[in-house]
């Protein structure tokens, strides 16, 4: 079988959807299935080109026996609702255009979290006469509302009759949460061709490992409780608690040896190191997005993780990639979202929930962590249990499954 697959984000880049879609595509040519991915120049968040890439109509490279084809489009940083639309329109055009010259595909999948990819998607296999498969990882547009990009108008209204559009063309739909499966049969989608294949943990990667001693020192960490967050600095994650949190604990001595690490790059950035600056925290690290391949070295100085997004209605339909990369090192949780993510945290037993936006219920979660160090043995080994639930390796070899129903549907 193969399998051309759209996506805006793909490696190097770190973000969730160019780990989840990389991860899945090489466990599928593992399999002995053909791969072909459709993506662009890698430069989010910062909306700047890697070293060692150019922004050209077409690029080419092999990557674990993935065949990636890279295509040009309007480049700018993750901020900026109308340049970030711009951006979308000339991906979806480009990739659509690209691949009319893949041969032989059985099968298109288009990924959100923007469904522009999955307009290109449903044309592409139209064109193709070949089974589209929409993988859901977002609710858009509703998340644009959610986070305030974006109010009721015309715009929206016709977005949300393109979605509609796109969840009725395709052959299966593969969500990444019950709650969005949930949601769509609600709204009238059959919910006989949505599969629910979560996010996951690459157990090879992400283990089990002692802090890195040379990291420490470079941070400055040695003899601290640090608790991090590592992902996208955007408009969803509402980031403010955390350095409202930090103050918060700046002003008591018992809290004096712990530091919380920001590592990532996103919309919010810049606002958040001015704020920090303002209120003159001294126990906030801000560190820049890395390497895919360094993650986990900055995942081992953590000794909880902090996950949090605004207070929205949407959000308790998500589940965070990085809750299971958490679970893959043993790395309790501080755990702020509410809905289906949240459950599995308190089902689990991995870390603790505290209501988001609320930056006094983080303030004390964290110091009954770090007076009560034996609950962090206990969360540590609840998240190794757990993770092996959500190893990648299941979950890309489910979602094979998925797209050879729909190729079997086609026929």
């Amino acid at each position: 079988m193969h399998v051309l697959f759209l996506t805006d984000n793909f490696l190097p880049e770190v973000n969730a959807p160019a780990s989840r879609t990389h991860e899945h595509c090489r466990q599928w040519v593992a399999a002995g299935e053909t791969v072909t991915v459709i993506t662009c120049a890698p430069n989010f968040p910062q909306g700047r080109v890697f070293d060692g890439y150019r922004n050209r109509v077409w690029q080419q490279e092999e990557v674990d026996g993935i065949r990636v084809i890279r295509v040009w489009s309007y480049i700018t940083a993750n901020e900026g609702f109308a340049r970030r639309v711009l951006d979308y329109l000339s991906y979806m055009l480009t990739a659509f255009v690209a691949s009319l010259f893949v041969r032989r595909v059985d099968v298109v999948v288009a990924t959100s979290p923007q469904f522009f990819t999955a307009v290109a998607g449903w044309a592409t296999g139209a064109l193709k006469r070949v089974p589209f498969v929409f993988e859901l990882r977002d609710l858009w547009p509703e998340s644009i509302k959610a986070v305030g990009a974006m109010r009721e108008s015309p715009i929206i209204g016709w977005l949300e009759r393109l979605e509609m559009f796109l969840y009725r063309r395709a052959t299966r739909i593969v969500s990444v949460t019950h709650s969005f499966r949930d949601t769509l049969a609600r709204r009238g989608v059959d919910a006989g061709k949505i599969d629910v294949v979560t996010n996951g943990v690459d157990m090879a990667r992400f283990s089990p490992r002692p802090k890195d001693a040379a990291l420490l020192h470079d941070l400055g960490l040695q003899g601290c409780f640090v608790a991090g967050y590592i992902g996208t600095h955007g408009m969803a994650h509402g980031l403010e608690t955390l350095l409202a949190a930090a103050h918060q604990l700046q002003q008591r001595d018992e809290a004096d040896d712990i530091r919380i690490l920001l590592l990532g790059d996103g919309a919010r950035k810049a606002a958040l190191k001015a704020e920090a600056a303002r209120l003159a925290l001294r126990n906030v690290i801000f560190v820049d997005t890395v390497l895919k391949e360094q993650v986990a070295r900055y995942w081992s100085v953590l000794d909880v993780s902090i996950i949090h997004l605004r207070r929205t209605g949407l959000f308790t339909t998500v589940i965070p990639s990085k809750l299971f990369e958490c679970m893959g090192m043993g790395i309790p949780v501080l755990h702020g979202v509410q809905g289906e993510s949240a459950h599995i945290v308190e089902r689990d037993r991995v870390g603790r929930v505290f209501e988001p936006e609320n930056a006094s219920q983080l303030v004390s979660a964290l110091l009954e962590m770090q007076r009560h160090r034996d609950l962090l043995g206990g969360y540590r080994d609840n998240c190794l249990a757990a993770a092996q639930r959500y190893d990648r390796t299941a979950l890309a070899r489910q979602m094979l499954r998925s797209l050879q129903a729909a190729v079997k549907a086609g026929r």
